[in-house]
């Protein structure tokens, strides 16, 4: 009820528009002014619940690492940090919708619980949900006796602040993405504030609500490629394909110049050379390096050193052996698949630098070939950096579309090791 001493309302709490019959607004009530401070309240007090964000009060602006973790790479550092500051910026003005993209913690769910934390300080309802709890609060408001579908379903969309954490996690049923879509629609339409945090690179989201989240005009989009903050150790930041945390070793500090096993000359300034290409590639990521040799030359090695040092400063690159990626492509094709083939293709033949590990160990199936091909014609024309190991016995067993690439020295650049295959041994004296 109102107030009893309101000159308006006269303790009703409503008022009836002045409104000639037929008109839209006829009969329809509006809440008085002498009760709004207390229907706003019940608003944030309701929404808050619904967020549970007293559970995540310690995640503020204040308690976020602006620069990560110690040994973060600087291009990871500066993602978190240009994160925060639009966050700080966002929460500030809560102008259109942010969407934080990143893998798992990266620090998406903290900065997102930060602009809904400062955003309640600031008095304005706020509702800050996983998306898979969103669905489950729709669900469970069928059978609610304190509230009907209707009701919860009209609070969410209308929410002054929405905050969707974990996008793409949900159980994607027909119902489930019916119910988003309106949710997301109803807030494009109305440009209501909309926080958006997910693992999903934006081609795996379903397509209306993708076109919808792709818009310049509405969204800011901001990717943090930092590792996870919780597993500082374990998690450089590699690709998801990458295979490079099995190399990790692999670096240019560990790699034996062979001066001790009595190689030849020749041998030993291949290997030299071999080592200077290298580290100029790794200051200057740019072209394409070919490695080859025999077996176990230490081809390997240089290539993972190269993306080592480039991981630690935070730029992890690809890293993958040519016949696990032709697999990984091979199992986009099964029912059981979480990823479609397209996204998988264009995830490495976009990488912003590829290593590609044992060309010329693949199956040498037409498909094989053609998918190959595809990948090397495209990082070619894009002139994307590119560093490739390939056994000297498998050059002319090359498909020649991918060979004439390697053989452009206006973008490749080859190193032929003719070292042997290293066994760590020293070279024998010889008995007098």
């Amino acid at each position: 009820m109102g107030d009893p001493n309101c000159p308006q309302c006269h303790g009703l709490g409503y008022l009836r528009r002045d409104a000639e019959p037929g008109s839209p607004d006829f009969g329809r009530l509006d809440i008085c002014v002498c009760r709004q401070s207390q229907v706003a309240q019940t608003v944030r007090e309701r929404l808050f619940s619904l967020s549970h964000l007293d559970e995540l009060q310690g995640l503020t602006f204040e308690s976020f690492n602006t620069r990560g973790r110690k040994g973060v790479g600087e291009l990871q550092a500066n993602s978190l940090e240009w994160a925060f500051n639009r966050a700080r910026q966002y929460a500030g003005s809560l102008n259109g919708w942010l969407l934080l993209q990143g893998g798992f913690g990266c620090g998406k769910t903290h900065l997102a619980a930060a602009i809904a934390n400062f955003v309640v300080g600031m008095g304005v309802p706020t509702l800050f949900l996983t998306v898979p709890d969103l669905l489950d609060t729709l669900r469970f408001s069928y059978d609610s006796e304190e509230t009907t579908f209707e009701q919860r379903f009209d609070e969410i969309r209308n929410a002054p602040l929405l905050v969707l954490d974990d996008f793409g996690t949900q159980n994607a049923t027909a119902w489930a993405q019916e119910k988003l879509f309106q949710i997301v629609n109803y807030r494009y339409i109305n440009k209501l504030p909309l926080v958006v945090t997910t693992n999903l690179d934006l081609d795996e989201i379903e397509a209306r609500i993708r076109s919808r989240l792709a818009d310049p005009e509405l969204v800011s989009a901001v990717r943090i490629v930092a590792p996870d903050y919780r597993r500082p150790t374990d998690d450089k930041g590699h690709p998801e394909l990458s295979s490079l945390d099995l190399h990790a070793s692999r670096t240019f500090a560990s790699f034996d110049d062979r001066r001790e096993e009595g190689l030849a000359s020749d041998e030993v300034r291949s290997l030299e050379k071999a080592v200077k290409a290298a580290t100029t590639f790794v200051a200057k990521p740019r072209g394409w390096l070919v490695l080859t040799g025999p077996y176990g030359c230490g081809k390997t090695h240089l290539a993972a050193a190269i993306a080592n040092t480039l991981a630690d400063k935070g730029n992890p690159p690809l890293f993958i052996m040519v016949p696990d990626l032709l697999d990984h492509l091979r199992a986009t094709f099964s029912p059981s698949s979480n990823v479609s083939y397209d996204h998988r293709f264009d995830e490495i033949r976009t990488a912003p630098l590829l290593v590609l590990d044992d060309l010329g160990a693949q199956s040498t199936s037409p498909w094989a070939k053609e998918k190959l091909h595809q990948l090397f014609n495209y990082r070619y024309n894009a002139e994307l950096p590119t560093v490739l190991t390939v056994a000297v016995d498998m050059l002319e067993s090359i498909d020649e579309r991918l060979r004439v690439r390697l053989l452009d020295e206006r973008i490749c650049t080859i190193c032929a090791i003719t070292a042997p295959a290293f066994h760590g041994g020293k070279a024998r004296k010889a008995k007098r």
